[in-house]
């Protein structure tokens, strides 16, 4: 597992800074005994939504306007 995220635009963010950036932005500190863990788990955040948008639709798909189950 890379420290990265792929971007659709092929580019690659280096999820550790994005955490420190959005800690910062969010005026949010994060211990440095957590911030592993945090790293850690937007990252695995990021691996899983990856699987999500790499999941192939047909072209004739429609989006649901509302969910009825």
């Amino acid at each position: 597992m890379a420290n990265s995220l792929d971007l659709t635009s092929g580019e690659t963010l280096d999820i550790a800074q994005l955490v420190d950036l959005m800690a910062e932005l969010l005026q949010l500190p994060i211990a440095p005994d957590y911030r592993p863990g945090v790293i850690a788990n937007l990252q695995r955040t990021a691996d899983i939504a990856q699987l999500v948008m790499e999941f192939p639709l047909p072209e004739e798909i429609e989006i649901a306007p509302v969910f009825d189950p």
